[in-house]
């Protein structure tokens, strides 16, 4: 039997848009795709607890959390294929696993393992200097540091590349372009 959260493997550039809620994250994918011309990889949970929502008024619970995550990996297999040369990913399984651990305590196995050994390009790890948007799922607006705290600790400790992005969205577009296009040039040679 397939394991649902393994990552297939893929010769585009993968980037991964990284951090807490509201920071400009799918706006920036959007921005990216276009730019490059290729598909980015949604937030398969916003959809998924969407629908959650509206019909329980439950944001999410630990029981969400492996469903959410194969539903992400599926998304993104299925995107990789069509990419060209980048795939831009709103998100991936390691931002999964930090809100388990923010919201829960704690991890499946399952999920952590395979957040440790998907691959990915580049992260871009969005700061929490844009204003905060409300919405049926986002809850924690008092509570942004602690959660990008969160965020770019995660990724220290799996040692994963990231640049940080900070300003409005022309500079964090701007700086994204700049280091994609790094990678992209170093992929020639």
């Amino acid at each position: 039997m397939e394991n649902p959260l393994a990552q297939q493997v893929s010769d585009c550039i993968k980037i991964v848009l990284f951090g807490p809620e509201s920071t400009g994250k799918t706006t920036l994918s959007n921005q990216l795709a276009n730019h490059y011309k290729t598909v980015w990889v949604e937030e398969f949970a916003r959809e998924y607890l969407q629908e959650k929502w509206n019909r329980t008024q439950i944001i999410c619970e630990l029981s969400d959390i492996l469903p959410i995550a194969c539903g992400q990996m599926a998304l993104e297999n299925k995107l990789a294929k069509q990419a060209n040369r980048v795939l831009i990913c709103d998100t991936d399984l390691l931002e999964t696993k930090v809100y388990s651990e923010a919201y829960y305590g704690s991890c499946p196995v399952e999920l952590e393992t395979a957040a440790k050994v998907s691959a990915y390009d580049l992260y871009l790890l969005t700061y929490i200097d844009v204003p905060w948007a409300p919405d049926d799922l986002r809850d924690r607006p008092n509570q942004r540091v602690e959660m990008f705290q969160f965020f770019e600790e995660a990724l220290k400790k799996s040692q994963k590349p990231y640049v940080l992005l900070k300003g409005d969205q022309t500079t964090r577009l701007k700086k994204a372009i700049f280091e994609i296009d790094k990678l992209l040039n170093s992929k020639k040679t």
